[in-house]
């Protein structure tokens, strides 16, 4: 098995950081915001991220709705009423 060493890990491309400022990076924000309090700001910070992507995507409901003609009225159809036969 082969071993690879943290320093041949390739750094990240889009902001260049490597495995030592990642470390550093979190190290810092462990000291500011502390330990109880990171996993709720990631989990706000991950809800936000979702809330943003529904809205670019828009609901389901926004499909249908658009795909109505707007001309038109429309027109909800009753059921045919069951004729019930006499014994």
């Amino acid at each position: 098995m082969i071993q690879i060493p943290i320093t041949f890990i390739p750094p990240l491309a889009f902001f260049n950081l490597g495995p030592w400022e990642i470390a550093l990076i979190v190290f810092l924000a462990l000291l500011f915001f502390g330990g109880k309090r990171l996993p709720s700001l990631a989990k706000d910070l991950g809800s936000g991220i979702k809330e943003f992507r529904k809205s670019l995507m828009g609901s389901p409901e926004d499909e249908v709705t658009n795909a109505l003609p707007k001309n038109e009225p429309v027109v909800e159809k009753e059921a045919p009423k069951s004729r019930k036969k006499k014994a």
